[in-house]
């Protein structure tokens, strides 16, 4: 329903600027009406369609069962940042002290919060590449700085430029946010040419915010963690969590890595508005990194099979796809069949009951695409593409 300019206006008086200047989710739009249909395929939640694995939800379990449901340190328990030290030491060959260079957060997106607070101050500049995460610039102008969005594109593999990355740079610069392997693209950055980019922000003084969820993703090449880039690690907010690699979506648990001083600031803030991250997805986080990698491998290759499967089928039925790399999202271009993202994705849902994300609502470099999240049955992809067919066979041009 429209809003009356007198609502607007009042609107504008209760709440503050900042909030003002944002714009609702475009993801969540979609959702909303998916909600009341029935016979819906979902290709727009980014979420795995695994269940935690069981010996994870066990030891979460056994804990509310022994009691141990009061509040841990700010920082998160000791025993969960020593074994996340110890797995980012073998796992990227960079070593963070348990005690001051580790936050347990409640999530990446509360990760990402505090390391704009921590950082930023009023009209600093945050370089981002587009399309990105729809949190990115939102979190940026909540923090009172102001994104800059760098363009990237297909013919480009999505990656982004230490080129275009120092072009954009000003006296207002700050930081520059990556999010590789990307969502929505799938795109994941070569080594060589973070290194370069690594280059630049050394060479500017700039903060690189890393949000590396998706890092355990990838399908045949290996990930590059920034913060482990020589010179980098005390340059480097480095963020992940266990949402997509351990299905642990729910759970509400992640961490950031950084300097002393960094982090000092960032548990500043998370101490006054969280306290600590849920004590329930501590414990199983803890049997996470203990023991979760065999599920995690397992994952992934199921996760490759459907990859391949949906990237082939988009192609077939004449949808160009840039072939992901990693997270678990496909993001055909819909160009040929002269619709906006938003039309295609509201017709694709209403006519075939098969909900994807307008491109769009990642940047405006995502204009011209959707956003396919495969990370669902096979059965399901396979029927999602023959609905898709059937939806473009209809309104195909010519």
């Amino acid at each position: 329903m429209a809003i009356s300019l007198q609502q607007q206006e009042r609107q504008r008086r209760l709440t503050s600027q900042r909030v003002n200047q944002l714009s609702p989710s475009g993801i969540r739009r979609f959702f909303d009406l998916l909600s009341s249909m029935e016979g819906v395929i979902s290709l727009g939640v980014g979420e795995p369609d695994f269940v935690t694995p069981w010996h994870i939800r066990e030891a979460a379990i056994y804990s509310q069962e022994k009691g141990y449901t009061m509040y841990t340190s700010n920082s998160g328990m000791p025993e969960l940042r020593k074994e996340l030290s110890r797995h980012l030491a073998e796992t990227y060959q960079v070593e963070y002290d348990s005690v001051g260079e580790l936050l347990i957060t409640v999530g990446v997106s509360e990760g990402l919060d505090l390391a704009m607070r921590a950082i930023l101050d009023p009209d600093d500049e945050v370089i981002i590449p587009d399309p990105c995460y729809v949190s990115y610039p939102s979190c940026v102008i909540l923090a009172g700085g102001k994104p800059v969005m760098v363009p990237t594109y297909e013919r480009n593999n999505f990656e982004l430029s230490a080129a275009d990355v120092e072009a954009n740079i000003t006296d207002r610069t700050k930081a520059i946010l990556l999010g590789y392997p990307s969502n929505p693209t799938g795109a994941v950055m070569p080594r060589e040419k973070l290194v370069e980019i690594a280059e630049v922000a050394r060479r500017y003084g700039l903060i690189v915010i890393s949000d590396e969820i998706y890092a355990k993703l990838v399908y045949g090449q290996a990930h590059t963690c920034f913060a482990a880039l020589p010179g980098m690690k005390e340059g480097t907010i480095f963020l992940g969590g266990f949402s997509k690699a351990y299905a642990m979506t729910g759970w509400r648990i992640g961490y950031a890595a950084a300097s002393k001083e960094i982090i000092a600031a960032m548990t500043k803030i998370h101490q006054y508005t969280i306290m600590c991250a849920p004590t329930m997805a501590q414990v199983a986080a803890i049997e996470a990194l203990k023991a979760g990698e065999p599920d995690v491998q397992q994952m992934v290759e199921d996760y490759n099979r459907r990859r391949l499967v949906i990237v082939k089928g988009l192609c077939d039925i004449g949808l160009s796809c840039f072939e992901p790399k990693g997270a678990f999202y496909a993001f055909p271009s819909i160009r040929s069949t002269g619709m906006s993202c938003e039309e295609f994705a509201e017709k694709l849902l209403t006519e075939e009951k098969v909900a994807v994300v307008a491109g769009s609502a990642f940047g405006q470099c995502g204009d011209g695409h959707v956003r396919c999240c495969y990370a669902t049955s096979l059965a399901e992809i396979e029927e999602a593409l023959e609905r898709m067919k059937r939806f473009l066979d209809r309104h195909r041009q010519g």
